[in-house]
Order: C-alpha cells, then structure tokens, then sequence
C-alpha cells in the first residue's frame, strides 16, 4: 500500500551522510512535517541542527495524511470542550490557526502548489445531527466563523452539516521538500536511515541511535509517538489506524470540491486532489486501534465498496493507510518531557490534525528553546487533567491490561501450524513455549518473535499492509520483523537469533 503523495515519481529528497559523535545546537527525530518545520525555525534562530530519520523523509504520518489545512476538524473542537474549558479550546483554535497561517505564508513564499477549498463536517445519520449542533456550537464559542448548511454536492444524503470557507490542501510531499531545502541552505542536515532509540540527558546531551551516538544541547522527538518512555505518553495516547483510497474518475466534474468529513462511525472523508495533470477524488475512513481489527483487509474493502456505490465508474490508483495518536483530553502534548532536565521536547497527540497541529508545535518548541513565550502554548501546557480524563484513562488501561493478558494466553494455547501460512497471510502460535509470529509475504516466509519489543503484547497480523502490529500501543513492525513505528525502537528477533541475557520480554500484566 502506497499513497498518493509518497507514489510520485519526482527525485527524492536526498539524504546527508551521518557523522558519528558530531555535535549540534538541536537533534530532531523525525522528518515528518513537525520535524522539518521545527529544525528550519531553529536554523533561522542560527542554530546548528541535524533531523535523523529512521527511515525516509515523510514515511510515517505526513506522507501518509489526506492533507488538510483546515481548523474545521470534524468534532474534534466540541470534544475537546466536552473534557476542558472555552479557555483551554480557544487557545488550541488559536495554536491552529497560527500553525495555518504560517504554513500558508510559507507555500506562497516559496512556490508551493496550494488549493483552497471550503471545509464541511456532515451528519450522515440522525444521531449524527446532534454531534453537529455541538461541533457548531464549539466552533462559534472558539470564534470560527461556521455556518449551518442544509445543501451540499455530495451523492447521497445529510443530515446536517456546517461550513468554514476558505480552508486549504495540498501535496504534503511539496512542503516536505520545500522545508528540507530550505534547512539545507541554513545549514542543517538530513539523515536517513537513523534510528533514535535512546538519549542519555546532560550538557550535552548523548543521542543513542542504531548506528551510532551524536551529542545535542537539545532532543525534539518528533516521532509520531516518543520513542523514549519517560513521561509515559505511551499509556496516554491512543494508537489509531485509518485508510485513504484515490480514484480516478469517468466524469472529473462529478467531484465534489469541498473538504468533507463526517461525525458518523464509520467516519468518510472527502477531498480532492491534483495528481499527474489529472483531478482525483480521495476517500478516507474506517479508523481502528491499532492492532486491534479483526480483518484490516475487510476494512479496505468496505471502503471501496462504499466508494462504488456512491461515485459509480471511480477507478481506483492507490490505496494506503496512516497512524495517528490521541490524548485523552484531544488536546496534544507539546513541551518538555518530564525527568530529562529541559533537554527533550516532545510533539504527540494530533488526533488526526497534523497538517495545523505539527506547525503549531513546532512554533511552540521553538519559542521554548528559545526561552520565548507563546501565551496560547502556556494555556494548553497548563490544562488540567480532569475526572472524565481520568476515567478514560482507566478504560484505556484496562483495554491493554487485557490485550496483554489475552495475547499471551491465546499463543500459548495455540500450536504453530506445521505448514506455512498462505500468501499474504500470518498467525501466531506457540513454538516450544514461546509466542512466534510465522507470515508468507512476497512467497517468502518469515518466523519471528511475537513479542513485542516495546512492552512485551503480542502483536496480530493486518492482512491489509502485511505487517506485525501490537496492540498494545501501536507499535507496528514489517513481516520480517523490522520495526516500523513506535514506540518500540528494536526490531523483532527472528526466531533462530539466541535471546541475549536479561532481555527476556514479561507480559504487561505481569509489570508491577
């Protein structure tokens, strides 16, 4: 499965080679848009800075998103009411909208292709309208200028629906080169294929990376989750998976041309987008926890089945899936992370909205660094954990304690099978004791642990990209064991490979 944005056929954006024991003002983990924006406001600040990338420069969530910029952003905005203040929303609205404007000044100051497009969140059930009224009513109390619609061009229908005029999207891509180039021109450098696995805090700070150490007076991880477990975020976010589909149409004109998305399970988003000369229509939906659906494949299927049903002829040229994080409060976690002495920033927790989030993160961290003041950051830095925020979090736990428990104890009762799985399938079952993860990819079949690296959960297959995912906290790892996404930082072992001493794996249930 590969996206629209990261199928293009244009010269990728290059990579630096990596000096071992180098020394930077600021390391920044990740080379997604949080990472890129936030090392090129520090090189503008005259710091030297490096972004190591433990795979390809917009691999994870920003090469994989719909891309929209737009503080429409479904019912994230009566959500975020419903567990905090009008104090706490009107300075997440005012982070997003700097985030946006930001980034709209910057595509038009260095070229890049920008569409701007009015944003709509519909009701596509009764009991959807309800959740409308609220989202409405958010958006006005956090100063949005929304209207309530009753008519849209959309080929089926709503039931209620409002409007934010001229919001924006884009090729995510684009903005990632014009970044990286940018940075390159300041001096700052671009690694790929350099996992961040660890960082031992002080004056400097000691960066540990999978192939070798570097030296920062600060860390950002802009890593989609942190790859570091202090602070605990792992245990306050919820890892989610959702899918995009583009088509090509027999009728272009027949595309609807607002940025669309429903309140309603399973949630349908709408955009269009500009590919090749040619106008395509993207479709996204059918979000799951990760590690956590039965059949993914059946979930893609759906999707397209949904599509052919309202937009008959559509023809479809690429098909993907992103993984985005949520807080429990639906508000992101930006700052520094607990007992590393000022030393580590971390950017989590976008819930989807990464294209405004990301830039207002990365102005937040700046300023920081900086030792400047953003008055909006403070007020989101300083929310208060509430008691519905508290019980979340005690289903959430209780979610994984299960997961854990539950995983373990279904490989332990299930044999290996002696045959390998069929093409593109995977099972995991127990081998002389230990939970071993067998899948068929490509007619090559692989044995792994089915141990999660990160926690010890036992990871389930997703028929969909073929890949090892935990359900845990939303690690995810290739067929051959090769990690993915975070947390974890180590790949799975293949089975043959002896256990090192004292790096037994215990269950999550069994950890005081």
């Amino acid at each position: 499965m590969t996206s629209l944005w990261l199928d293009d056929q244009r010269e990728r954006i290059p990579t630096d080679a990596f000096e071992p024991d180098a020394r930077y003002d600021a390391v920044v983990a990740g080379a997604g848009l949080t990472g890129l924006t936030t090392a090129l406001l520090l090189a503008r600040a005259g710091l030297s800075v490096a972004v190591l990338e433990a795979r390809f420069v917009g691999a994870a969530a920003t090469g994989n998103t719909t891309a929209k910029l737009s503080l429409l952003q479904g019912s994230v905005l009566s959500g975020i009411r419903s567990r905090g203040s009008d104090r706490v929303l009107k300075a997440y609205v005012e982070g997003n909208l700097e985030g946006q404007q930001w980034m709209l000044r910057y595509l038009g100051e260095h070229g890049v292709a920008v569409e701007r497009r009015d944003a709509f969140t519909y009701a596509g059930t009764e009991d959807g309208a309800r959740s409308i009224e609220k989202e409405y009513e958010a958006c006005l109390a956090a100063g949005l200028d929304v209207e309530r619609v009753s008519e849209l061009e959309l080929p089926f229908r709503v039931h209620g629906a409002i409007r934010l005029r001229e919001q924006a999207q884009f090729d995510p891509m684009d903005v990632l080169r014009a970044l990286a180039a940018d940075l390159r021109e300041r001096g700052g450098v671009i690694v790929e294929g350099v996992r961040v696995k660890d960082v031992d805090t002080g004056e400097p700070s000691r960066v540990i990376t999978s192939v070798g150490d570097v030296h920062a007076g600060t860390v950002v991880l802009a890593t989609g989750v942190p790859v570091l477990d202090r602070g605990l975020y792992f245990a306050k976010l919820k890892a989610n998976r959702s899918y995009a589909q583009a088509y090509r149409m027999p009728d272009a004109a027949r595309i609807p041309q607002g940025m669309y998305l429903s309140v309603d399970a399973p949630t349908r988003s709408l955009r269009t987008a500009s590919h090749d000369g040619e106008q395509l229509l993207l479709v996204g939906g059918n979000d799951h926890d990760v590690g956590r659906a039965a059949d993914t494949q059946a979930l893609v299927d759906d999707l397209e089945h949904w599509t052919h049903r309202h937009f008959p002829g559509a023809e479809r040229t690429h098909a993907w899936a992103a993984q985005d994080y949520q807080s429990l409060n639906m508000v992101p976690f930006v700052g520094w992370m607990p007992r590393t002495g000022k030393h580590v920033k971390i950017a989590t927790g976008y819930n989807k909205w990464g294209m405004t989030n990301a830039v207002a993160a990365a102005l937040s961290i700046t300023a920081e660094v900086l030792d400047g003041s953003i008055p909006w950051a403070q007020t989101l830095h300083h929310r208060i954990t509430t008691p519905k925020d508290l019980a979340q979090g005690a289903v959430a736990g209780a979610e994984v304690a299960r997961d854990a428990a539950t995983g373990w104890i279904s490989a332990e009762r299930h044999p290996l099978p002696t045959t390998p799985p069929a093409e593109g399938e995977g099972v995991v079952g127990s081998a002389g004791m230990k939970p071993v993860a067998v899948s068929t990819v490509d007619g090559v079949t692989c044995r792994v642990s089915a141990v999660c690296t990160h926690l010890g959960g036992i990871v389930t297959w997703n028929s969909a990209e073929r890949s090892w995912d935990c359900p845990l906290h939303g690690s995810r790892f290739a067929a051959d064991g090769t990690v993915l996404e975070g947390p974890a930082v180590d790949d799975l072992r293949l089975v043959d490979e002896p256990e090192l001493p004292g790096d037994e794996h215990v269950p999550v249930a069994d950890l005081p």
